[in-house]
C-alpha cells in the first residue's frame, strides 16, 4: 500500500510516499514561498524520483491543522481533490500531533506548539505509549503564559518541540527550570512521513466532510460573528 503524506500547516511544506511503513521519499522546504504554487510540483516531483503514478496511490494523510489558515486550506483542498478523483481513502491529522510525533522515543510529556501572535499559542500535551502517543491535555488555543502555568503544576519533564521554539525559549525555561527540555536544534519541523504514523488507527475521513481544525475562528470571520451578534441584541 503506497501513502502521500502532505503538510503545509506552517511555513514549512512537506510531502512523504511510504510503502506500507518504509518511507520511500520524503521532500522539506522551509522558505517563506506561496504553498499553493509548488505543493503540487513537489508531489509530482516526489511521485516521479520514486517511480510511482498517481493512481498506484491507496492512502492519503493530510495534516488538517491548527496552523496557519491559508496553509491548511491548501493542504486539504489538495488531499480532499486527489482523494476524490483518485477514489481513495484520505485521512486528517492534527498537525500539534503531527509535530509531537518528533519526540515518540522520550520518556517526558510532549508539548508540540504553533506560535498564534498576541501571545497566544496552539498546543496540546501528549504521551507516549509504546508506538504511538495519547492526547494528555486537549489540544486549544491559549496564552502561552497560562499554558505554562497549567504545566509547572505538573511537575514533570515535558519535551518542547515547534518551528516557533526561538521566540518562547526564554519564557519556557524560565517558568519550568529544569522540567523543561528543549532540543539544540535551531528549528523543529514536522517530518511530513511521521503523519502516517498518526494516521494508523484513525478511521478514514469522508472527502466531502472533513474541514480544518483551526482552534480559533480566524479574526475576519470573529468579527463577523461579534457584529451580527450586537446587531441581534439591538
Amino acid at each position: 500500500m503506497y501513502t502521500l503524506t502532505i503538510d503545509t500547516s506552517t511555513q514549512s511544506l512537506g510531502v512523504a510516499i511510504l510503502k506500507d511503513n518504509e518511507v520511500l521519499g520524503e521532500i522539506i522546504t522551509n522558505i517563506a514561498k506561496n504553498h499553493s504554487v509548488r505543493l503540487m510540483p513537489a508531489i509530482d516531483y516526489l511521485l516521479r524520483e520514486v517511480g510511482l503514478e498517481p493512481k498506484q496511490l491507496s492512502k492519503i494523510v493530510v495534516a488538517k491543522g491548527p496552523g496557519s489558515y491559508t496553509g491548511v486550506r491548501i493542504g486539504l483542498t489538495t488531499a480532499k481533490t486527489l482523494a476524490w478523483s483518485l477514489k481513495i481513502p484520505v485521512v486528517g491529522v492534527s498537525s500539534l500531533e503531527g509535530l509531537a510525533y518528533r519526540g515518540l522515543l522520550t520518556n517526558s510529556l510532549i508539548c508540540p506548539f504553533f506560535d498564534a501572535r498576541r501571545g497566544l499559542i496552539y498546543t496540546g500535551l501528549y504521551e507516549v505509549n509504546g508506538d504511538s502517543l495519547v492526547l494528555v491535555e486537549k489540544e486549544q488555543n491559549i496564552l502561552i503564559e497560562d499554558w505554562l502555568k497549567q504545566l509547572e503544576k505538573m511537575e514533570r519533564n515535558i519535551l518542547f518541540i515547534s518551528p516557533d521554539i526561538q521566540k518562547h525559549r526564554q519564557l519556557i525555561k524560565e517558568r519550568l527550570s529544569s522540567y523543561a527540555e528543549i532540543p539544540e536544534m535551531p528549528y523543529h519541523i514536522m517530518n511530513p512521513s511521521d503523519l502516517a504514523l498518526a494516521a494508523i488507527d484513525k478511521v478514514e475521513d469522508q472527502v466531502h466532510t472533513l474541514t480544518p481544525n483551526y482552534l480559533r475562528l480566524a479574526e475576519a470571520e470573529a468579527k463577523w460573528l461579534k457584529a451580527q451578534e450586537d446587531k441581534a441584541n439591538g
